[in-house]
């Protein structure tokens, strides 16, 4: 009772199941059936002692006389006799194998004593409303929830175990578990954490020549290019490629279409539903100070759900890419959580957003150049490549790999 799901009685409802509707009552109504139970229970218990006992005491009274014993001692150890086999067997067949197999069977099992169960209920019900209700009295002195009261829900966490629990089994694949998990995080990540940052934004500007632009445009693979006014500070909108490419002799101010601008610190979640309101495929992101912070695109937003999307022409390496047993190469432009996760490292996440981020803030010497490197938690963070001065690429090792090496 207690273990089955009400959705899942309700499922057999939709699905026609007689037995469901009887199951339904023992569901949304615990504390009464409970107790029923209880009642049964302790029915059976007492019949058991009133008829067994005497029976078994009969059958082995002629066996412990036969040994030479007196009446009173033969009737003593009849009785402890008959005590303990009545015991075990209500123990036995009364308690622990009916209840290991409602544990493992409990959705066949309630559905084959629902009717029963609710025909008993009805026939006690005087007597369990008078038991449940010195209950629920007793219930409030300790000041705790009835069982009907007790959420169902569960949290967050508790489904994350579930699904690793029934990951382990084989019940669910390691696809359907990342999905789950990553549409638990989805809710929690801001769009600064998943963007395309400034410095990387590709955009066309009204004062390059036509020529120019579209030498960008096809350079950068794109089929959406934010257009701004001289710098990425002043975005006017953004313009398809197709309709670049349709037009013989553009000109921007027709092409140009609205573009959605949003605060860094908008949640991906809500973003998402922006975007489909406005029916478009990408954002621009302003930051505190009114200036722009940089883009993110709709493929952005489904790959925190789905992973990496890649198309024909993709050329980017993968943002963890393992070189050896323990040893990795890191995109600078990964979340630092995302990193701690996979990689079990503990870095600091209060001032910086991405590896590269946090990096440069602990080098000691700046503009970051490639081969630079510090210890932390282990590891070995190297300066794999730079860009500009960005720190585009990171080298991981574990230390005591490196100490193995060393010693070999």
């Amino acid at each position: 009772m207690v273990k089955v799901r009400s959705g899942r009685i309700e499922s057999l409802i939709e699905e026609g199941s007689k037995r469901a509707l009887a199951a339904r009552n023992i569901v949304h109504n615990l504390d009464g059936f409970l107790s029923a139970c209880q009642l049964g229970v302790t029915l059976a218990s007492l019949a058991l002692g009133w008829l067994g006992e005497p029976a078994v005491a009969t059958i082995v009274g002629p066996l412990v006389r036969g040994l030479g014993f007196d009446d009173t001692t033969v009737f003593v150890i009849s009785l402890i006799i008959a005590f303990m086999f009545i015991t075990v067997l209500h123990i036995v067949l009364g308690e622990l194998a009916p209840k290991t197999i409602a544990v493992n069977k409990a959705e066949a099992v309630l559905l084959l004593t629902a009717g029963p169960m609710n025909v008993f209920y009805r026939i006690m019900f005087p007597f369990i409303w008078v038991v449940n209700g010195l209950a629920r009295g007793l219930l409030r002195i300790f000041r705790l929830t009835p069982a009907s009261e007790l959420a169902t829900a569960h949290t967050e966490e508790e489904i994350r175990i579930l699904m690793q629990e029934s990951n382990k089994s084989g019940l669910i694949d390691n696809t359907e578990m990342t999905l789950v998990d990553n549409i638990f995080g989805f809710a929690d990540t801001m769009a600064r954490e998943i963007m395309i940052p400034r410095t990387e934004m590709i955009c066309l500007n009204t004062h390059l020549e036509t020529e120019e632009n579209l030498e960008i445009a096809f350079d950068g693979m794109r089929t959406r290019y934010p257009v701004c006014d001289g710098d990425k500070d002043h975005i006017l909108g953004f313009i398809h490629i197709k309709d670049m490419i349709r037009e013989k002799a553009p000109s921007y101010n027709e092409l140009i279409r609205p573009i959605l601008t949003v605060p860094e610190s908008i949640q991906i979640s809500s973003l998402l539903k922006v975007m489909q309101r406005a029916k478009t495929q990408i954002a621009i992101l302003i930051d505190e100070y009114g200036g722009t912070s940089g883009m993110v695109t709709l493929e952005d937003i489904m790959e925190e759900i789905v992973g990496e999307i890649q198309d024909e022409f993709d050329e980017e390496r993968p943002g963890i890419e393992q070189l050896g047993e323990d040893e990795f190469s890191v995109d600078g432009l990964m979340l630092i959580e995302e990193i701690n996760d996979k990689l079990g490292i503990h870095m600091e996440t209060d001032d910086y957003d991405t590896i590269g981020g946090w990096l440069y803030s602990k080098l000691e010497v700046n503009p970051p150049q490639k081969g630079q490197s510090i210890e932390f938690d282990n590891h070995l963070f190297v300066v794999e490549e730079t860009d500009n001065k960005r720190i585009s690429r990171i080298k991981l090792l574990k230390l005591q790999l490196l100490t193995e090496e060393a010693g070999a």
